[in-house]
């Protein structure tokens, strides 16, 4: 099983990374590290891991930030760990994506065994493999740093237009309804307050399109809701 599986372990505690890393070299499998979120995203989107184990506390993108990244553009299986033992900091973890859960301190036995479990449940496919960037027409999003860039510039949103952006993103071609739009951003309770939909998608489209008032990234269908048409079709 540890033949040829890539681990990437992140850890800004050396002494935490250090263990990780001389427990997994013996048991075969080839470790990569990075000390904080940003390197996380970087080498999950240049080395494409088969498992990333990844601390929470940690400083610039604490371990949430980075696995809600992480799953924006990839699919690879994620262990959290952590010194935190509350209930809620788990679900947390895996309602963003995460695949196992690991406290601090643990023993390397105990951790073994959970590397070998995900690995197992895990499907290595082209399609889980990293994609960092999304590009459609002039519209380039960095998905790792949430970063986005119109014909070469720099575009800078808030992060309630930038998730409403990623939302099309990942649905190009499918029409996405007012309601589906308002309970993905801003929860279920606000299914019907439409008003406060049609100013982002406005101040949106005045940041990413070129004629606002003549979309090409972001089409209402009337009566229906709003698409990210694919990029040779016709609107």
């Amino acid at each position: 099983m540890s033949k040829g599986k890539k681990i990437l372990v992140v850890d800004d505690e050396k002494l935490y990374r250090h263990l990780l890393e001389i427990n997994l070299q013996t048991e075969g499998y080839e470790v990569i590290t990075a000390t904080n979120g940003e390197e996380c995203l970087d080498l999950v989107s240049k080395k494409h891991p088969d498992l990333v184990i990844l601390d929470v506390m940690m400083p610039k993108i604490d371990g949430f930030s980075t696995l809600e990244r992480i799953r924006q553009f990839s699919e690879v299986p994620v262990i959290m760990l952590t010194g935190k033992t509350e209930e809620h900091d788990r679900v947390k973890g895996l309602n963003l994506g995460a695949d196992d859960y690991v406290a601090k301190p643990f023993s390397a036995t105990e951790l073994i065994a959970r590397v070998r479990s995900v690995l197992r449940r895990s499907v290595s496919t082209e399609s889980s493999k990293a994609n960092r960037y999304f590009e459609h027409g002039n519209l380039k999003i960095d998905l790792a740093r949430a970063e986005v860039w119109r014909s070469e510039t720099p575009v800078l949103l808030s992060a309630t237009e930038y998730k409403l952006l990623i939302q099309f993103a990942h649905n190009v071609g499918k029409v996405l309804s007012a309601e589906e739009l308002l309970s993905a951003i801003w929860g279920p309770q606000y299914r019907q307050d439409k008003e406060i939909l049609w100013v982002s998608i406005a101040r949106l489209r005045q940041k990413i399109e070129i004629d606002p008032h003549t979309p090409t990234h972001i089409v209402t269908r009337s009566g229906l809701g709003y698409l990210m048409p694919p990029i040779d079709s016709k609107n």
